[in-house]
Parts: structure tokens; C-alpha cells; sequence
């Protein structure tokens, strides 16, 4: 389990640039109007005028999640569980996040399951904390594992299951452009990963109501 936990803390946890390193709004619009006249429009037609400051704020929403952290929302948990034990599963988070190889959308659905150990987690928690992560540049596989890193730390469960499914604008706009492609990761520690059994459960609890 320590190793899964320090793989987990290796591929999970980055850098966040502090505000005070970070360029001024200033200069990401100034950013945005190159952009534009790099792709050949004219600034200063009536429709672009005002997009360098549009973009900027929206960019401010799309990545909110370098402004939070998955342990201020995690920190609080619930003992009084009347002895429940069992698969606590949250699925179908829907979220819209970016690829950081191109910038373009990833757009899926989250699967987030844990083995509670004497303590569990508010639901709204989960659901906030897919959405954090997702609210930065990633790969699938890494948003995966920062997911599950997170509810582990912060929760200390026997075990968590993420699973995601997600289409990437990526390779439905450019390159081999195949729309309706999704990628499917999987991320399990603990009971999870240990014992079939669990992972089995998760899957059968996942596929019901679907068929």
C-alpha cells in the first residue's frame, strides 16, 4: 500500500506557479491579441475588440482549480457511521476539463468509489473534488490518479476506485479527428487494488441502470 500511496503522491501532486510569479492580466490579454493576429484577424475589428479581456476572465473560470486545493475541500469527514463499512460510490460527475498537450476540452464522467475505515465524506465533497482537478491542464491519466491520491490522504479508507471516461476534443478537432472516441483510466488503491472482488463490485455497481 505505501508504495501505491507514494506512486500515487509522484504522478498526482505538481507545482502550482504562486500569483505573485504569474503574469499580470495585463499581459494575458496582450497574450490573447498575438494569438489573434498570429492566426491572421484584425484586432481591431468591432467583433475582437473586447475578446483579449473575454478570454482572459473565462480562462479565469475554466482553470479556478489552481486557486484550490483537494485538502481544504477533503479536510472535513464524519465518524458517526452507525458501523457502515461498505462501497460508498458517487458516479456519473459529469466535468469539462483541457488537455495540456493542445489546450483543447476533455469532456467526460467521473466514477469515484471508497471502503470507508470508521469515517466517510460529505458527497458534494467528492463531486468538488473531481471538479478541482479538472479545472486545470491534464491528462486523463493523471487527473485519474490525483483524484484518488487525494480521497486516500485526506480519508484513509481501505481502499478508493476512480474511473474515467472522457472524449477528447483533441482528437475529435485535429490530428486524426475521430469524433466520439472516449478513453476510459482506471485508478485503484487499497481493497480496490488488492482484491478482485472489490473491483468486480465497483464495475457491476457502475453498469446498473445502464442496460
Amino acid at each position: 500500500m505505501d508504495a501505491i500511496i507514494k506512486d500515487l503522491k509522484s504522478r498526482g501532486r505538481r507545482k502550482v506557479l504562486p500569483k505573485e510569479h504569474r503574469p499580470s492580466q495585463a499581459e494575458a490579454e496582450e497574450a490573447v491579441r498575438t494569438l489573434l493576429k498570429w492566426m491572421g484577424e484584425d484586432i481591431e475589428r468591432e467583433g475582437l475588440v473586447d475578446t483579449p479581456k473575454r478570454v482572459a476572465k473565462a480562462y479565469g473560470e475554466l482553470f479556478s482549480g489552481y486557486e484550490q486545493k483537494s485538502a481544504d475541500v477533503l479536510g472535513r469527514t464524519f465518524e458517526e457511521v452507525g458501523g457502515y463499512d461498505d462501497m460508498v460510490l458517487v458516479k456519473d460527475i459529469d466535468f469539462h476539463s483541457h488537455c495540456e498537450h493542445h489546450m483543447v476540452p476533455i469532456i467526460g464522467r467521473a466514477h469515484v468509489a471508497y471502503l470507508p475505515d470508521g469515517k466517510v465524506l460529505g458527497l458534494s465533497k467528492i463531486a468538488r473534488t473531481v471538479d478541482i482537478f479538472a479545472r486545470r491542464l491534464q491528462t486523463q491519466e493523471n487527473m485519474t490518479a490525483e483524484i484518488a491520491y487525494a480521497i486516500d490522504e485526506a480519508l484513509g479508507p481501505r481502499g478508493v476506485a476512480v474511473m474515467i471516461e472522457a472524449e477528447h476534443m483533441c482528437m475529435a478537432m485535429r490530428g486524426i479527428r475521430k469524433m466520439g472516441s472516449t478513453t476510459t483510466t482506471t485508478c485503484f488503491t487499497g481493497a480496490f487494488r488488492n482484491d478482485p472482488a472489490e473491483q468486480v463490485n465497483f464495475m457491476t455497481l457502475l453498469r446498473m441502470n445502464r442496460e
